[in-house]
């Protein structure tokens, strides 16, 4: 009975329940649901789909329901290749890319597996997407404007093309012989003015190849009579013919030169020095300009400076003027030299020339066309160096000239000339040098050098002009070590010429060997030490050079005999055939060692005879090589002297090697090696020491090779004379000799005296 009302009881409430709710239904939501939401029940809502809220269910009226943006990275959604995902409000879609469609012809789709997007033709759909010169090509998702040959994109209008400026684009499409015309989309290569298409080349509008037309030989030019035609490239030009200058006041073009004959450049003497010398020379100059053509300019230049030469030498009655017209005479000689040497040269043909003169006097020079290259004089003792634009005088078509002379002559009209500086140099110079210039006026170390170009305004150059100047100053020292070597030189070399003279012990092939060599040392040093300065006479001065040329080239001849001799001896000592070389010796020694230099002596004498003595020594000049006429045999001989001696090292130690060792032991090993060191100086190996007198150990090699070289004789006497047990056994035996004269003399004075003594009568006080 109690169950059964419990259940009624509990069915009752649940009815009552479900009665008020179907009241709230009825009722709505609560008004405060947001956007976007729907109604939960009476106290809360819910965001709608595709929206969303701080927590899933929305209490209070101020929670809001935001979009969700599906397409957001990291996207849930996959829309699939060439596709997009686009969001909506609440929700989203899936579009194809710009350039693709959908295969269905739909807009949109949702997911990936919906996707069927392909690419659109553009070109197709629109042929005239790109404007002129310009094709449509399709590409996935897009198109591009390809423009065709001869034309590109415009920059800012990518369906667009503009022309390409084949000739301006730095392509260089055309050949060198042709110019570039630019066309609408394409270009042409034309032969320039003066060239033709070569024949049988290819002569298309972009390929053509030209050749220069030669107007001169072609007779297409307008050359007159007075002027040479010259071709060049594209054009030609033409020049006065030579000896001859363009007319003043005439266009001076290149195609319409006027010209006029040139003339011998006025020099006259320099007026108020009266001078027989001076006036000589001037007589000599005037007959060259009387009878002067242009095709005799080499030969007036030549007899010029021949002139001069000769006056400087010998300058007679100039050496007695006042110093204040000697120096006017020297600046006038060298200002008008200048000017006819730069107007004869003009007449010359092009390339380089040298002239050189007894006296020392040399000129060099070149004469060349307008080229922009550098060019390099030299001299003796001066070397310049500028670019060729600097001799190109203005408005001067013809050819360019750059000379350089030399006249060590001069120096004599130039003693104790006073040195012009400018102010600015002046100060430094006495700054630096105030106690050198204290002592009294300069000195000239150095020949005179002038130089001149045909641009005669040299003070504004556009490029510096190089000067290099050397003076060939004698070190004072080496100087006497010099002389007292030779000194010392000459009385050994007398005393060893006197020993192989009447020692006859050792009189052989060597001996005579030794012999030879000592007499022409010791000739050639006596010349050197007494003569070697006498250079007031030029004739005794050439005959004195060209004797020390000969004694010295013979004294190297036999000491190439000494070193064969050596040799052969050192190879035969266990054959028994020392007579045969003895024998040959003897034959050839004289023809070889007095017959070679003389064909020597006797070729360079032939050949440049003025060449012998210079103006400091009387020695051979350097000039064009002149001084390899010693130094060549000089070279060659130490060379094959050296070898020689190294052969005869190797022979003597196999050789001693297989003898006996005590025997080895027995002989003095350091008076051997003394021997042989000593040998190389005999045999004038240490010329090579010449060699090495470069760089920082110049100086002291110098000093080296001087006092060995010096002391060559003393090497002889002591190697061949004391050093022989012979030779001194000799001495010996003459010692002996004098002692035994000297004692009998005394012994037959003291007699002479007895006997004197015991005549007298004695006196008896």
């Amino acid at each position: 009975m109690g169950g059964r009302v419990f259940l009624v009881l509990l069915s009752f409430c649940i009815w009552l329940t479900l009665l008020g709710a179907e009241t709230q239904d009825s009722r709505g939501c609560a008004p405060w649901c947001p956007q976007n939401s729907s109604c939960v029940n009476a106290t809360a809502c819910r965001c709608n789909p595709g929206f969303s809220s701080f927590s899933e269910i929305i209490t209070t009226p101020t929670e809001t329901c935001d979009d969700i943006n599906e397409c957001a990275s990291p996207s849930k959604v996959s829309c699939g290749k060439f596709a997009d995902c686009k969001n909506s409000e609440g929700s989203y879609h899936c579009m194809c890319s710009p350039g693709y469609e959908l295969a269905s012809g739909a807009k949109t789709f949702k997911n990936d597996s919906e996707n069927t997007c392909q690419d659109v033709d553009e070109c197709q759909q629109n042929p005239r997407l790109c404007k002129s010169y310009g094709t449509c090509v399709n590409t996935l998702g897009s198109y591009a404007c390809q423009c065709l040959p001869g034309f590109k994109i415009k920059p800012e209008d990518p369906k667009l093309c503009t022309d390409v400026n084949e000739c301006t684009s730095g392509q260089n499409p055309c050949h060198s012989s042709t110019h570039c015309l630019n066309n609408v989309g394409s270009y042409q290569c034309r032969c320039r003015p003066g060239w033709q298409p070569i024949p049988g080349s290819p002569n298309g509008p972009n390929n053509t190849v030209c050749e220069d037309v030669d107007e001169c030989s072609s007779g297409q030019h307008q050359c007159d009579s007075s002027t040479v035609c010259f071709n060049t490239l594209g054009s030609y030009s033409c020049r006065c013919r030579p000896g001859w200058k363009p007319k003043h006041g005439i266009p001076n073009k290149q195609k319409d030169t006027v010209c006029e004959e040139m003339t011998f450049p006025t020099w006259t003497p320099p007026p108020g020095v009266h001078s027989q010398s001076l006036s000589r020379f001037f007589d000599k100059v005037q007959d060259l300009r009387r009878d002067y053509e242009p095709g005799l300019a080499k030969s007036s230049i030549q007899s010029i400076l021949q002139a001069l030469d000769e006056l400087l030498e010998a300058p007679g009655d100039l050496e007695t003027l006042p110093r204040l017209q000697q120096h006017c005479v020297a600046s006038h000689l060298l200002d008008g030299l200048e000017d006819v040497l730069r107007g004869l040269s003009k007449n010359l043909s092009e390339g380089l020339l040298n002239f050189s003169y007894p006296a020392g006097t040399e000129l060099s020079l070149e004469v060349q066309e307008q080229v922009d290259r550098n060019v390099t004089l030299r001299q003796n003792q001066a070397v310049m160096q500028l670019n060729w634009n600097l001799a190109q005088k203005s408005g001067d078509p013809g050819p360019s000239v750059v000379g350089l002379v030399s006249i060590p002559g001069m120096g004599k009209l130039l003693a104790e000339a006073p040195l012009v500086l400018e102010p600015e140099k002046q100060v430094v110079l006495h700054e630096t040098h105030q106690g050198l210039l204290q002592d009294g006026s300069p000195i000239l170390l150095s020949d005179v050098i002038s130089a001149f170009l045909s641009n005669n305004n040299t003070q504004n150059l556009s490029s510096p002009v190089t000067f290099t100047f050397s003076h060939h100053e004698e070190d004072p020292v080496l100087t006497i070590i010099t002389y007292v070597g030779l000194s010392v030189s000459l009385l050994c070399l007398l005393l060893a010429a006197l020993t192989f003279l009447l020692c006859k012990a050792i009189q052989n092939t060597s001996t005579s060997l030794h012999l030879q060599l000592s007499l022409c040392l010791f000739l050639a040093h006596l010349l050197f030490l007494v003569a070697i300065d006498q250079t007031g006479h030029k004739v005794l001065c050439s005959i004195i050079a060209g004797a020390l040329h000969y004694l010295y080239l013979a004294a190297f001849t036999w000491m190439l005999l000494e070193a064969l001799h050596l040799f052969l001896t050192a190879r035969n000592l266990t054959v028994v055939n020392y007579s045969s070389i003895n024998r040959c010796m003897k034959k050839l020694m004289f023809p070889v060692g007095y017959g070679v230099p003389a064909v020597i002596l006797a070729i360079s004498a032939a050949s440049r005879p003025h060449l012998y003595g210079t103006p400091s020594r009387c020695w051979l000049q350097p000039e064009k090589g002149f001084i390899w006429g010693f130094l060549g045999p000089v070279c060659a001989i130490f060379s094959v002297n050296l070898v020689l001696f190294l052969v005869t090292l190797w022979i003597l130690k196999n050789r001693l090697s297989s003898l006996n060792s005590e025997v080895s032991t027995l002989r003095n090993t350091r008076m051997l090696a003394f021997k042989a060191t000593a040998q190389l100086f005999i045999l004038g190996c240490t010329w090579c020491l010449g060699i090495l007198q470069v760089g920082p150990a110049a100086q002291v090699m110098a000093y080296i090779f001087t006092i060995i070289n010096s002391l060559q004789g003393v090497f002889i006497f002591l190697v061949y004379c004391l050093l022989s047990q012979q030779v001194r056994e000799q001495y010996g035996k003459w010692s002996k000799g004098i002692r035994k004269l000297k004692t009998e003399s005394e012994m037959y004075t003291l007699s002479s005296s007895a006997k004197a003594d015991t005549s007298k009568p004695s006196t008896v006080n």
